[in-house]
């Protein structure tokens, strides 16, 4: 048969054919049609054109892409596929392409897409921010610096656990979690199910990219992941000279050498980007307005460098000229070193049927290494860490490495055997205690997987063995074990006196639940307070060197801005040696930061609530994108729409205090995998299965997700409705 196209009451597509190059083909039209324009964007990130078509910026994402060599790299992963897979990942190109004609994909596009998502999802952004902690308080802290933040992926990460089925009502295995993402509109993951010859799976893909990578169910196996947090990208001081010929020297350890460098230009596209707005649903129709190629008459430089160690992809704003020398960063990344693009895992994902095949099957990944939760209707449990990793020492790589002391290659090393699961595991991104799978300098805090091991230990003592319906418990759950850390920090009374109404906080705050309940007034008082001693320990003179210019680039951004990250690592700060050392004082500033906040609204009888402050702001992947429509939610403080959870709980929706109450970061889908029977299953995304905001499946999903629900999984064919593929 031809493939055929079926939906359920979600608008979740579920693609069945004969063949899996007809599943890939009907999957790229489908997926073209429902994420058009969000699939373009992802690719044009990929080739580094995203100015041509959105304006002046998309330039500093445009150099990194081309210092990067993304497109390259892709293009030398999909060379390097076998046969098979090369036609599987064609089969999808083509059927992006029937739909979208303007999109003229080549046929290693989804492999861009795919190193897209992962490229920045690594060490190299926090190793170059560690850099400039170590530049800018190395003079005071020395070796210390670096471990300033060492805690400094608070609030990232995901959930996954497993229960063995001596665990679960059924008698058969059941898994769930939740991945921890930027959280974008339309979303960064795609509901599918994809039926063939010899395998039928449903999951979670990425758009753009064939294949269920992450997170799936084939029946009689189900997996899921979370981040290792292990180091996988070794970052590279390099010291570089331009020579008279026009090219570039890097001086490595037997001396100065040759390194690869190319010439480009970034087209710009002339005019004001759009307006893109924050809200959520947003959608264009198949076919996104590409004229804006036609407008691009302006264009700036942009060059690449490549070194034996790998791409220079930081702090090299020109190319040096000849007998100039410079320091630059380079970065070997795996899917480069080893031209794999991760595109060979996912295949055989498809036709899984049991455990072995699952951990198989990701034995072909690369990168970001994942920690890997697995199970199969015969009752097998696995934990894997999957992924390569430098063979050499992670600890001693907290810091870029000088590239003169280093050699140019590396080996990769070998992955621990899988664990076997017996009664219940999880997964959260903390420390863990088997030093095999430690791979990693700096971890989640254990807040969220100590919390999930008392939340199932509590269950199964209160209920016996557990179902799906009690994991919505687990997702929900908002208790901060993470407030402790400032909360010890409350001024004491034996101390200065303090004002009546910020004894009345102090007094609140001891009886505090603990709970970031979007009704909660008591989490509002501890986020205010918490805000209001990240501001003044962001103004301290003694950090104010972070606050000078990182010099890595524009893209780093995010990842190198010092009240951000004084924000997101405040709780591990105020109890940090290097603190100390610094001469830093916490405790005028938690009593300053209260009284600021008993006099002002936090203070009074009608103090707003958490759910007040605390809603979501996602990133609109389609802003400044010509054509591009937007549905919007309602300004904070015009809507009933709140949000509960907070960056440490595992009902994640993270904030940066000191910075804004806004979420924009956390769980960016849900799921459960009963291993008794599929259709018992659940699953869930923050928006809807459509990225046109017209569709009725634009934002269906919405009210689910901010409850920390999940909507049914259907599997039977008949429940479904055929529609025509596109």
């Amino acid at each position: 048969m031809t493939a055929r196209l079926f939906r359920d009451a979600y608008g979740v597509p579920h693609v069945r054919a004969d063949t899996w190059l007809e599943v890939a083909g009907a999957q790229g039209r489908v997926t073209a049609l429902d994420r058009g324009g969000q699939i373009q964007v992802e690719h044009w990130r990929s080739t580094g054109t995203l100015a041509e078509h959105i304006g002046a910026e998309g330039v500093p994402w445009d150099r990194f892409a081309r210092a990067a060599r993304l497109a390259d790299t892709a293009s030398r992963a999909y060379d390097a596929l076998d046969a098979e897979d090369q036609d599987w990942v064609a089969a999808y190109v083509g059927g992006v392409n029937a739909v979208l004609p303007e999109a003229d994909w080549p046929d290693w596009a989804p492999l861009g897409i795919l190193h897209v998502a992962h490229v920045l999802f690594s060490d190299l952004p926090t190793l170059l921010w560690r850099e400039h902690v170590d530049r800018a308080l190395g003079p005071v802290l020395g070796d210390g610096a670096a471990d300033l933040f060492q805690r400094d992926v608070s609030g990232s990460g995901s959930n996954a656990w497993a229960l063995h089925g001596s665990r679960t009502r059924s008698g058969r295995p059941l898994l769930a979690g939740d991945p921890h993402r930027v959280i974008e509109i339309p979303g960064v993951y795609q509901q599918i199910r994809l039926a063939g010859p010899d395998g039928d799976v449903l999951g979670l893909a990425f758009p753009g990219v064939p294949g269920i990578a992450h997170f799936g169910h084939a029946g009689t196996v189900a997996w899921g992941i979370t981040n290792a947090m292990a180091h996988h990208v070794d970052v590279f001081r390099e010291l570089l000279r331009g020579t008279d010929a026009g090219g570039v020297e890097a001086y490595g350890p037997s001396g100065w050498e040759p390194a690869a460098v190319g010439r480009e230009r970034i087209r710009v596209r002339a005019g004001a980007p759009a307006d893109g707005g924050v809200g959520v649903g947003v959608g264009v129709g198949p076919g996104v307005d590409d004229a804006a190629g036609d407008r691009a008459d302006e264009s700036v430089d942009a060059f690449w460098v490549e070194t034996r160690r790998g791409l220079v992809v930081a702090a090299l704003d020109t190319l040096p000229r000849a007998g100039v020398e410079t320091v630059a960063y380079a970065a070997r990344i795996p899917a480069r070193a080893s031209a794999d693009g991760r595109a060979a895992a996912l295949r055989p994902l498809l036709r899984a049927r049991s455990t072995a095949d699952v951990v198989a099957a990701f034995g072909r990944w690369v990168d970001p290494v994942n920690r890997l939760l697995v199970a199969d209707r015969d009752g097998t449990v696995l934990s894997q860490t999957v992924g390569r990793v430098p063979a050499s020492s992670h600890a001693a790589r907290r810091l870029p490495l000088d590239a003169w002391a280093e050699p140019g290659d590396e080996v990769w090393r070998p992955m621990p055997p899988a664990r076997e699961v017996v009664e219940t595991h999880v997964d959260a991104n903390e420390p863990p205690e088997d030093a095999a799978v430690d791979l990693g300098y700096a971890y989640a805090a254990p807040y969220r997987a100590s919390r999930i091991r008392t939340l199932l230990a509590e269950l199964i003592e209160d209920r016996g063995p557990l179902d799906v319906a009690d994991m919505p418990v687990v997702h929900g759950d908002t208790l901060s074990l993470a407030a402790d850390a400032l909360l010890r920090h409350l001024p004491d009374p034996s101390g200065a006196p303090l004002t009546d109404a910020a004894q009345a906080l102090v007094t609140r705050l001891r009886r505090w639940d603990r709970r970031m309940d979007a009704d909660s007034a008591d989490a509002a008082v501890f986020a205010a307070w918490r805000a209001a001693v990240a501001a003044r320990l962001s103004a301290h003179p003694a950090l104010a060197p972070l606050h000078a210019e990182h010099g890595m680039g524009a893209v780093y951004d995010p990842w190198c801005d010092a009240r951000g990250r004084i924000g997101d690592g405040i709780l591990a700060l105020v109890d940090g040696a290097a603190v100390v050392a610094l001469g830093i004082d916490v405790r005028p500033l938690a009593r300053e930061a209260l009284e600021e906040v008993a006099a002002g609204e936090w203070g009074q009888a009608d103090a707003p609530r958490w759910g007040d402050q605390h809603r979501l702001e996602p990133v609109q992947v389609l802003a400044g994108v010509p054509g591009a429509t937007f549905v919007r939610l309602p300004p904070a403080g015009q809507s009933d729409v709140t949000l509960s959870g907070d960056s440490d709980t595992v009902r994640s929706a993270a904030t940066t205090p000191g910075v804004s109450d806004l979420c924009w970061r956390g769980s960016v889908a849900r799921w459960i995998w009963d291993l008794s029977d599929r259709s018992r299953s659940r699953w869930g995304v923050p928006f809807g299965a459509a990225g046109d905001p017209a569709s009725p499946h634009a934002t269906d999903q919405y009210a689910a997700w901010l409850e920390a629900a999940t909507v049914p999984v259907v599997t039977a064919w008949d429940d479904l409705t055929e529609e025509p593929l596109p």
